[in-house]
């Protein structure tokens, strides 16, 4: 199977979290935690959709400024996820800047928050460049069992409230459904390669009727002038299987709520970004400061049944050490489900 998220940890196993996720034949991203942003370039910046920060300590949120200076200037709409009380957070963020000049700024910035609480309805508000970024009340968006926060496309996002002595959010990504195009199919069949294979894959994802019409064109400036073949004489050309998903779990206690809520948002999980700042024999500091263990770490990914752990948040105290840490994950999953770095 082709993968369709492409992940990648920003600052390695001992720098600032965060995660930036591409997918395949979109061209939008969505970034899990914003700290240290240093190493995206201004292009994959500006193809943000979404922005999931699990809490607003300094290493999961400093990094906002670059993006904000980017963004302003450009006609764009961000949707932001947070916990409770975020849209403040965001809000006294960017007053700390004077707009008095933004009615001369033709492009419209827009952030629309949505803040993952324990209450039955999640609090909605959108703050734009051209209103003084005030905070403006949007309906509330009602409390979904299984931590539904976001539908995108081809995509969902869940979060689930997590203790780290605050409210922090854990975040799971999923693709609906994966779909596959047979190339030899393709070729016995004497069809071209093109774009029109996004729009035979968005219809047999929307589980549209064999008579719906399929364009079929090698290139965009044909569209006009393509071919038209119902959608039941082309299901044959592609598979379908559950879709890819990964899980972000960062900042939480070792508390038997957490463990729970955390194995349930990362159950079978192709790609589990855990963080570990804490050596087993360190459980006792973890406890203290509120973060996993090594060997947390592993338990959850096993509990999850997750096919790949990536760890992170590496404590610096363990400078050197990287290798006994993996291994003790290692362990604690069972199997050696840890990735080189």
């Amino acid at each position: 199977m082709r993968a369709t998220l492409h992940p990648r940890l920003l600052n390695g196993r001992t720098g600032d979290p965060g995660v930036y996720v591409e997918v395949l034949h979109q061209s939008g991203a969505v970034l899990l935690d914003c700290g240290d942003l240093s190493t995206l370039t201004p292009r994959h910046l500006l193809r943000l959709e979404v922005l999931a920060v699990s809490h607003a300590h300094m290493d999961h949120w400093a990094g906002f400024d670059r993006l904000l200076r980017l963004l302003i200037g450009r006609d764009k709409r961000l949707t932001v996820i947070g916990p409770e009380g975020f849209t403040q957070r965001l809000f006294h963020r960017l007053q700390a800047y004077t707009w008095n000049l933004a009615d001369r700024i033709p492009a419209d910035l827009v952030f629309e928050v949505t803040e993952v609480t324990t209450a039955g309805a999640w609090p909605r508000a959108r703050l734009r460049l051209h209103g003084g970024f005030q905070a403006e009340a949007l309906p509330a968006l009602p409390a979904t069992r299984d931590g539904t926060v976001l539908r995108q496309g081809p995509l969902r996002l869940r979060a689930a409230v997590l203790d780290h002595g605050t409210a922090c959010l854990g975040f799971a990504l999923e693709e609906a459904t994966h779909i596959n195009v047979w190339p030899t199919r393709l070729e016995e069949r004497r069809l071209t390669v093109g774009p029109w294979l996004a729009g035979l894959k968005a219809a047999v994802a929307e589980g549209r009727a064999d008579d719906h019409p399929v364009p079929v064109y090698a290139r965009a400036s044909e569209m006009q002038s393509a071919s038209v073949l119902p959608l039941g004489a082309l299901r044959d050309l592609v598979s379908v299987t559950p879709g890819q998903r990964l899980a972000y779990l960062t900042d939480l206690a070792d508390l038997p709520a957490n463990r729970a809520a955390a194995i349930a948002l990362a159950r079978g999980a192709d790609i589990l970004f855990i963080e570990a700042p804490f050596a087993a024999a360190d459980a006792h500091l973890a406890l203290d400061r509120q973060h996993l263990t090594t060997r947390a770490a592993g338990e959850i990914a096993r509990e999850a049944g997750v096919r790949r752990i990536e760890p992170f948040h590496f404590s610096p105290r363990y400078l050197g050490q990287e290798a006994r840490l993996l291994m003790e994950i290692a362990a604690a999953a069972g199997r050696d489900v840890v990735s080189p770095s």
